[in-house]
């Protein structure tokens, strides 16, 4: 068992666009550098989108280690509300995991979604992420099932 890191919690604000960045591009590696760069900037900017809300973890030198990136939406499978607090994004870097990092992030997004008025709290990953599922189930998530989307050009 690795030893629990000692990590800190917080919003992010402008000083962690860099390393926000640098993890972002590699939990999602599809979108280019200048795309995750302009939805940061957005998110700075305070306009209209998602994420609603971000948070960062770091470590006691300040390092970032981690974010989670939160949404509300109106719906999410499984779940029987309207206004459900949704962990859109959730990463934490390869050294820091299995630490107890990742369930600081996860427990700060859910204080967020209760003090949005959600009652449930959802998330999502790709069916192959056999990792992300571990760590969701140890978290109290629970599976609800996998589904395909499809989508189309007009």
């Amino acid at each position: 068992m690795l030893q629990r890191l000692s990590a800190r919690v917080r919003p992010a604000n402008p000083a962690d666009a860099a390393a926000w960045l640098a993890m972002r591009h590699t939990l999602w590696p599809e979108g280019s550098i200048e795309e995750h760069r302009e939805e940061i900037g957005k998110f700075f900017a305070d306009k209209p989108g998602e994420p609603l809300a971000v948070l960062i973890a770091e470590d006691v030198e300040g390092r970032t280690i981690g974010f989670a990136e939160l949404s509300i939406r109106a719906c999410a499978e499984g779940c029987r509300t309207n206004r459900i607090g949704y962990l859109e994004g959730w990463y934490v870097v390869p050294e820091a995991r299995r630490r107890g990092v990742g369930r600081l992030l996860v427990e700060g997004a859910e204080q967020w979604a209760r003090a949005q008025g959600c009652v449930e709290f959802a998330s999502d990953s790709v069916e192959a992420n056999s990792v992300s599922a571990r760590a969701h189930r140890a978290l109290g998530f629970t599976d609800v099932g996998l589904i395909r989307c499809y989508r189309k050009d007009l």
